[in-house]
């Protein structure tokens, strides 16, 4: 079944509860200051059932201009209007402000709604009939049927009804596959369920269990149940009216403005790019830094407009422009949005959300307008490349639908054509491939390479580059796994070489110089004459006049060949050959005997106990010989 939400809008006292009230026989009026003063001061609320069997949530907006900023926290989230306009009054000063609010919003559908035909006769009809079309005229609602009803005798109701019903078959649905959002328009509390948030369901699904996030706060909750036209469901899609019920945050850690969203989905921003545009009705120009009203979703928030290219807008100008907000705002590319003047409150202008996340522009910049115009036309292909462009690290497609408002169906396209193109590189990896920009790739391969080399010159006895020292140098932006996917990547492309710690250059062989060779040869030749007994490495150090540093090269390199092994923690090394031998000696003699003490085994290898015990304990190490007692044994 369709999912369709109508708002209303039109002055105060045009008859708007109670034309909704006719429609679904709910009074939205729930407070009891309004039942005393006899006007909305709240959004209201009702479910509409449609002749042919459809239903649509209904939001009904206070008219006063005292509660403007209510009326624009409900039709945020509508997707089709009844325009309310009282027969006896006509266009008034609120039907101007909300239909400029509709005009700027872009809710392309919608009726107006003659009311109170009853009082007054066919000739006034047609007057008032004919003025509002001429007020109509160049606005989005400029071919919307004008429908005379009235709410006291029931004049018109099934005729609005049909009207109503075409137009929700006319009207396309929200989308359901996109990331969950759900701006809060009312926030109370359950005795017995806690929390409770309403809302219109912008985009995605909510379901029972699932785990979300309140922004811009940032808290983590659980949905406990989920109501749309006030039954429990399992699931709540976009374009329904929604209740969610939240476990784990209070009611006062909610407010009017929130957005409920998938975890890590959305990120709040102070700061937006946007294309807006002054009302020609708009009092004065705007100047720049002018502070404003941004109204957005549901939220209320102060703010200032940057002009990227002139100092003052004015009225019916329309520009690039960048707003710096006093609180922290969630926004999608594309989300309308309204702005009122600081003081006297009055709608000026509006717009469309380019960038949810800007960085800060300099102005008078011509590359920044080009930049703007991308991507708020630009392909996926160019929005894409746009973002990646330069950028220093590794993508997932998620990231990019975030970072370039798009809807992941058409980031999957443009990445698709884009490496058809090479014009970026997608890197393989477990669950979701990385995708950086071919440019960038390429010079990271480059750099890498230099600088292996370069460590090769430095270091000729060393393997390569430690890896972590690497990413710790040039990409502590990404995490070690996808590190590791971008090593691999430039192995497969022969720009490197990986060993198990390091890497290496493509060319590198490991082949020493015939001074090294020597050196080596030499180092491990006295230890090996040494027998069960040789120099320690001390020793050796000095008897080939060897700096430190240069000692420790030559050490790890023996170590790290095999061509020493290592006793225990003092300076102690055998040569390879000498520890097998020092090994089997010790197995054979165990075979025979059961065990060996520390004493039998100095006799048996002709050392010292300096060498003997850290022998035996390298042995329990290797899981060759267990110590029980004093003595070892051989482990089957």
């Amino acid at each position: 079944m369709k999912h369709i939400v109508i708002g209303t809008a039109g002055h105060v006292d045009h008859g708007k509860t109670l034309l909704i009230k006719t429609l679904t026989g709910t009074d939205t009026d729930r407070l009891k200051e309004e039942k005393e003063r006899g006007i909305s001061i709240e959004l209201g609320f009702a479910q509409l059932k449609l002749p042919s069997g459809k239903q649509a949530g209904i939001v009904d907006v206070p008219g006063h201009e005292r509660f403007i900023k209510n009326m624009l926290a409900g039709v945020g989230g509508i997707d089709l209007v009844l325009l309310v306009i009282a027969a006896d009054e006509g266009v008034m000063p609120q039907t101007r402000e909300h239909m400029d609010i509709i005009q700027l919003l872009q809710v392309k559908k919608g009726i107006v709604v003659l009311t109170k035909v009853d009082l007054v006769d066919e000739e006034w009809l047609g007057l008032v009939t004919e003025e509002v079309k001429e007020f109509l005229k160049g606005t989005v609602l400029s071919q919307a049927p004008v429908v005379p009803v009235s709410s006291v005798t029931g004049q018109g109701i099934p005729r609005l009804l049909q009207f109503i019903d075409k137009l929700v078959d006319d009207t396309e649905e929200r989308v359901n596959t996109g990331k969950l959002r759900l701006p809060v328009d009312r926030v109370f509390s359950v005795t017995g369920f806690g929390t409770v948030v309403t809302g219109t369901l912008l985009a995605g699904r909510i379901s029972v269990g699932d785990t979300v996030q309140i922004m811009p706060q940032g808290l983590v909750s659980r949905v406990r149940s989920v109501q749309v036209h006030g039954q429990k469901v399992e699931q709540a899609r976009a374009g329904q009216r929604t209740a969610v019920n939240l476990t784990g945050v209070e009611v006062e850690q909610v407010k009017r403005g929130s957005v409920i969203v998938s975890p890590g989905s959305v990120k709040p921003s102070h700061r937006m790019d946007v294309r807006l545009l002054l009302l020609e009705s708009a009092p004065k120009g705007l100047k720049n830094r002018a502070r404003v009203r941004l109204y957005l979703g549901t939220d209320e928030i102060l703010g200032r407009v940057r002009l990227l290219d002139r100092d003052e807008l004015e009225p019916g100008q329309e520009v690039y422009a960048q707003l710096e907000l006093e609180e922290q705002a969630v926004a999608g590319k594309g989300d309308r949005f309204v702005i009122r003047s600081y003081s006297p409150m009055r709608t000026i202008g509006g717009g469309a959300v380019i960038d949810a996340n800007a960085p800060k522009h300099k102005r008078f910049r011509p590359e920044v307008l080009e930049a703007l115009a991308t991507k708020e036309m630009g392909t996926p292909e160019e929005l894409i490349d746009q973002f990646l462009a330069g950028k220093q690290g590794l993508f997932t497609s998620e990231e990019l639908v975030t970072a370039t408002g798009l809807p992941a169906p058409d980031v999957e396209a443009g990445l698709q054509k884009l490496a058809s193109e090479e014009q970026i590189k997608v890197i393989p990896a477990d669950h979701k491939d990385l995708v950086v920009s071919t440019q960038v790739y390429r010079t990271w391969g480059r750099e890498i390479r230099s600088m292996v080399e370069n460590y090769h010159r430095e270091y000729p006895l060393r393997e390569g580059v430690p890896k972590e020292e690497l990413r710790s140098r040039k990409f502590s932006f990404t995490n070690n796994k996808s590190f590791q996917y971008l090593l691999q990547a430039l192995e497969v492309d022969g720009m490197i070489k990986i060993y198990e710690k390091t890497l290496a250059s493509p060319d590198f062989t490991g082949e020493l110089s015939a001074g090294h060779k020597r050196l080596i040869e030499a180092m491990v030749r006295a230890i090996h004459e040494g027998h069960f007994q040789p120099p320690s490495w001390s020793e050796i150090v000095k008897s080939h006049k060897l700096k430190e540093h240069e000692a420790q090269e030559y050490l790890q390199y023996l170590l790290r060949t095999g061509k020493l092994v290592k006793l225990g923690d003092e300076e102690l090394y055998y040569s390879a050959e000498r520890y097998r031998q020092a090994r089997q000696m010790i197995v054979d003699f165990l075979k025979e005997n059961k065990e060996i003490s520390v004493a039998q085994t100095r006799d048996l290898l002709k050392t010292s106990r300096k060498f003997t015990l850290p022998l035996l304990e390298s042995l329990d190490r290797e899981r060759v010989t267990r110590r029980v007692g004093d003595n070892r044994v051989l482990i089957q």
